[in-house]
């Protein structure tokens, strides 16, 4: 009976620390950027990056560095994800996003080279991108039928590039997203001031440049996505709680020693179901590195932990199906696993 209160305790606890340090600086700003997105952008303007007639070179650039100035985690990236999914973009991209977006942002990488070192800094970033790419390719590969009859339907909206949809100058559109993306941004670095500027900024633009029914409509939609993402992220979030309290940092340091491809398969695993919130998982790592961790496991959490995450893959299964999101999964934990073996093979 005491393990079971404790346990819950820790779901509980786990819970608490989320919402205090999550939910006003990331996943709130996320929800209205993603809410923007269904509204205000066009569906012609993300199937001429993302969709079936964008060029393969220019629709999975794009995504897999677009997360590079972002701040977020493996939960705040979905509401992201659900916007342009929503929106026409192929699941190629769309999944080149999704797991790009929390891997590459810019102060996680330097922060990881500061801390661990050039090597793993400069290996995240590149591993990062690289896996964002291939997994989205080999997605898109195997729902290529899917994804080609989900979007031929598109076609005359494309033809008909932004036909109906909300019009507007382009500067208003340019300065009402760049400020909702410094809201997130210095609001997930915690440098108020800017942040509030930032804020200042939207709340004058929305003034001069929308009409009420358009911000009724903005509302709504990040209602929508509100309901249908954060009760489940909140179950997640206590669930991993419960898992952390029957898996403690010693049995952890126990197994991710050296670099055999137990260790890295234990550390993918590992780093797929726990959460870390934006650049914790940098310390964590570091603390693990000084007990005995080996390179190529560290390696290993650091490409499938910010991505991967108990509450992101149940999130992710309703949002695009089990059966992707399984695969997906997959895919991640069988890359860096042996991505990382080959790192600290070579750079041990």
């Amino acid at each position: 009976m005491e393990i079971f209160i404790e346990s819950i305790k820790s779901g509980w606890y786990a819970l608490l620390e989320y919402l205090s340090a999550h939910v006003l600086t990331c996943l709130i700003p996320a929800f209205f950027i993603a809410g923007a997105i269904a509204v205000f952008v066009s569906k012609g303007a993300i199937l001429k990056y993302f969709g079936p007639k964008a060029r393969k070179w220019l629709s999975y650039g794009i995504a897999s560095v677009s997360g590079a100035i972002l701040a977020v985690c493996s939960c705040t990236i979905l509401p992201l994800f659900a916007g342009i999914r929503k929106r026409g973009a192929g699941l190629g991209p769309a999944i080149a996003f999704l797991y790009s977006g929390p891997a590459i942002n810019i102060l996680a990488i330097v922060y990881t080279a500061r801390l661990l070192g050039y090597d793993l800094g400069i290996a995240r970033a590149v591993g990062a991108i690289s896996f964002s790419i291939v997994i989205g390719l080999i997605m898109s590969f195997i729902w290529m039928k899917e994804e080609r009859l989900k979007l031929e339907g598109n076609e005359n909206l494309f033809k008909a590039y932004g036909q109906g949809e909300h019009q507007k100058p382009v500067y208003i559109s340019v300065i009402f997203f760049l400020s909702l993306l410094a809201i997130l941004v210095f609001g997930a670095a915690k440098m108020w001031i800017y942040a509030g500027v930032a804020l200042a900024i939207l709340i004058v633009i929305i003034v001069i440049g929308y009409k009420r029914a358009e911000l009724k409509d903005w509302i709504k939609e990040t209602g929508k996505l509100v309901w249908q993402i954060f009760p489940i992220l909140l179950a997640g979030v206590f669930i991993a709680g419960i898992i952390k309290y029957f898996l403690p940092q010693s049995v952890v340091e126990t197994w991710v020693g050296g670099n055999s491809l137990r260790s890295n398969f234990l550390a993918s695993i590992l780093g797929a179901f726990m959460y870390f919130s934006t650049l914790t998982e940098v310390p964590i790592i570091k603390a693990l590195m000084d007990l005995g961790m080996g390179k190529g496991p560290a390696l290993t959490l650091l490409l499938a932990g910010p991505s991967l995450s108990l509450p992101n893959m149940i999130v992710i299964g309703r949002i695009m199906g089990a059966k992707k999101t399984l695969i997906y999964a997959a895919l991640v934990v069988i890359m860096a696993t042996f991505t990382g073996m080959a790192f600290g093979y070579f750079f041990a």
